[in-house]
């Protein structure tokens, strides 16, 4: 297998829209395309006979690479976002100019699921980058990351 580039990563949120309305107002992203599908390809790809699925793609402006939002009308969605200890735990890491005015935006813009605060990592392969975890409505977790001069980020 020759893996050729990432495409997406993908949530499963509660409500599309609200989803929708979180990802792009606060953090930026523009809705790309958004559809609902409940064809027989999408059943056999996702496991589900009678799965019906809202879906929208969003788009981190000048990239590439997308994140899908998905909405289970059937069946149903069920829980909650896995805690980040537990396997099967995922989360999407923007890289930004500046995390803590970042932070300080979306505190003022009413985002109350921080994590912590703004985190400077201080030895390792990132030591100088700042970070910091946040969670969507449906507690998916989202990283946003500064990097320290002349290196990448985790």
């Amino acid at each position: 297998m020759r893996l050729r580039r990432v495409d997406h990563a993908g949530f499963v949120v509660s409500d599309l829209d609200r989803a929708i309305g979180f990802w792009c107002r606060a953090l930026g992203l523009e809705v790309l395309w958004r559809l609902e599908d409940d064809g027989p390809e999408l059943r056999r790809q996702v496991g589900f006979p009678d799965a019906r699925i809202r879906i929208a793609h969003l788009g981190v402006p000048g990239c590439e690479q997308k994140i899908e939002l998905l909405e289970y009308v059937a069946p149903p969605v069920h829980g909650s976002a896995v805690p980040r200890n537990h396997v099967g735990a995922a989360h999407v890491c923007f890289v930004v100019d500046d995390v803590q005015a970042e932070y300080r935006r979306l505190r003022a813009a009413g985002v109350d699921s921080f994590v912590s605060e703004p985190v400077r990592f201080l030895d390792g392969p990132d030591a100088g980058a700042l970070a910091v975890y946040l969670r969507d409505p449906d507690g998916n977790t989202i990283e946003l990351a500064q990097e320290p001069p002349g290196k990448g980020v985790r």
